[in-house]
């Protein structure tokens, strides 16, 4: 390709300005999400500059966004690293969750349309599969996309904006449950009930269930 032809690396992806926080901001809470920064590790600015193809500023005004989403702590005079979530704070927003999901899927099972509640039906096949196939990573993603579209078919958008931020800090969590022997097949159960209480269209019901199986995710947490 000659070379006039190829994208400036600046026009594609300013170095600097709002443009620039919110590509440092998306790249790095992605990293933290997907578990590719360890609690605690240290996040350098100039390194992260460098590495995003921005300004150490930008770098420094997305690492305050995500401090006040809770997935980064700065300490002072030592910058910043990637937040450590206790086991305990980690069931005080279980807590939370309880409320907020319960009354998402109370909400999905009064307005969810026929085609949505078949494709909960298909997820929840999905995660039988992947149980009875002994796939724990698959049946962890499988568990966070049923409950992504519980929440998006609620229709409930500050919960689900709330929920987001909650969930964010719960990673490191949720992955380790997800690993634990046994617990698969217990939170399958769970999630069944949930799915069978929303398409059997009883808000009652499927805010219990997920009640129930939230309570059970305390009871491992704190194990």
């Amino acid at each position: 390709m000659p070379k006039e032809a190829r994208p400036s690396t600046k026009e594609a992806r300013p170095s600097t300005g709002e443009q620039a926080k919110q590509h440092a901001l998306a790249q790095l809470r992605q990293a933290i999400l997907r578990g590719e920064t360890a609690p605690a590790q240290r996040l350098v600015e100039n390194e992260l500059a460098e590495q995003f193809g921005v300004t150490r500023a930008s770098i420094r005004a997305a690492l305050i966004d995500l401090e006040a989403q809770g997935l980064v702590e700065r300490i002072r005079n030592r910058g910043s690293r990637v937040r450590v979530v206790t086991v305990e704070e980690a069931v005080a927003i279980t807590e939370c969750r309880m409320v907020l999901e319960g009354l998402c899927a109370a909400k999905a099972a009064v307005v969810a349309d026929d085609e949505q509640l078949t494709e909960l039906a298909d997820l929840g096949a999905a995660m039988e599969k992947a149980v009875a196939d002994g796939e724990p990573v698959t049946y962890s993603d499988l568990n966070h996309r049923l409950h992504d579209r519980i929440r998006e078919m609620s229709g409930q958008r500050t919960a689900v904006e709330l929920l987001e931020r909650l969930n964010a800090q719960l990673v490191r969590h949720r992955f380790q449950l997800a690993l634990r022997p046994g617990r698969p097949q217990q939170s399958l159960t769970e999630h069944l009930a949930m799915i069978e209480a929303i398409r059997a269209r009883a808000p009652q019901a499927a805010e219990a269930a997920v009640r129930a199986h939230l309570t059970s995710v305390i009871d491992a947490l704190s194990d």
